[in-house]
């Protein structure tokens, strides 16, 4: 019989998020080695990668930074998935998750295709990811890159579960003056998924079919045809407020839009990028 503890076991799980199963198999034929162990695991695991194509990644994690630039600040969000919280708080995966974030910074990347193609540690961020998977014994996927410049630019990243790393990332550019409730926006944000920062960006297609929506439902009501229009413009109003940031009650100050709140600050939001794992 193979000489390893169960502490042996718990460790190489630990350390690879690998099954109990498939982390007993690789003791004994490793022979309570645990390096050879570990090399075992992966080789299994490269072998499994096209096996693994066709799974669900539904959980993950949204790692961020913000870096200064000649004309201000960039921040950076990246989206890493795997199949199983399990994974997804082994450190890791929460290592290889920075590390994809550390390319995706200093590369300059602005799409997953070109993320996966940028240089980390002697090889492509691919091959980091397909050696990661390996070893976890899962599939993982990088799902996601936003990037967002201004002259100020304010990261939130949410837990919503206290044992998982972050599922929600928000990134908010705004002038200097606006910075000083940079953070407490990117929370609003956070909290409240706006679509839109302004009305001004809200597809023309898009507030139509809001307003003929308000109306045929303002007509089943039986409403007079002479307070149509104002009917239709309050219940456009009323989509903005739900999806337009600048528009929305503030988290904070509900009786003050985000809008107003920044404006009395003296400055003004640029943009903004919202990312939650899985959607």
């Amino acid at each position: 019989m193979a000489n390893y503890t169960a502490a042996d076991i718990k460790a190489l799980r630990e350390k690879t998020g690998a099954g109990m199963l498939d982390v007993k198999k690789a003791l004994d034929e490793a022979d309570g080695d645990q390096e050879k162990a570990l090399e075992i695991i992966r080789v299994k695991g490269l072998k499994g990668v096209a096996k693994r194509e066709g799974r669900t990644v539904g959980e993950g994690l949204v790692a961020a930074e913000v870096v200064s630039t000649d004309s201000g600040e960039t921040g950076v969000l990246v989206e890493v998935n795997a199949e199983t919280d399990f994974v997804v708080k082994n450190e890791q995966f929460i290592a290889f998750s920075e590390k994809v974030l550390a390319a995706a910074v200093s590369s300059g990347a602005e799409d997953v295709e070109a993320l996966l193609s940028a240089p980390t540690e002697g090889g492509t961020v691919k091959d980091l990811l397909d050696n990661t998977a390996a070893t976890l014994g899962e599939k993982i996927v990088i799902n996601r890159i936003e990037r967002v410049s201004g002259e100020k630019v304010a990261t939130y990243l949410h837990r919503t579960a206290k044992d998982l790393p972050p599922s929600v990332g928000v990134l908010v550019a705004t002038d200097a003056a606006g910075a000083s409730v940079g953070r407490d926006v990117a929370m609003h944000v956070a909290a409240y998924s706006p679509n839109f920062l302004s009305r001004d960006e809200v597809p023309a297609d898009v507030v139509a079919n809001e307003e003929r929506i308000a109306e045929e439902t303002a007509r089943n009501e039986n409403k007079p045809e002479q307070a149509l229009p104002k009917i239709v413009q309050g219940r456009v109003n009323g989509f903005y407020k739900e999806n337009v940031l600048v528009d929305q009650p503030f988290a904070k100050e509900p009786k003050k839009t985000v809008g107003a709140v920044v404006s009395e600050a003296g400055g003004t939001i640029t943009g903004f990028v919202r990312i939650r794992v899985g959607s």
